[in-house]
């Protein structure tokens, strides 16, 4: 997400780490995660299901 310019989406995030995008399937667990993390108070969630570092 910090090198991104700006919020990403977990598709994104699944592109750089490796995840077969193209099943929707393979999305969940990453968004998952990201989610997960947003509980934890280290990424913020945006309307729209994007992702931005926060600040």
């Amino acid at each position: 997400m910090r090198q991104a310019a700006g919020p990403v989406m977990a598709r994104e995030v699944g592109e750089v780490v490796g995840v077969n995008v193209s099943v929707k399937a393979k999305l969940e667990p990453p968004r998952s995660k990201l989610v997960r993390l947003v509980d934890r108070g280290w990424p913020r969630k945006l309307p729209y299901g994007r992702f931005t570092t926060r600040l």
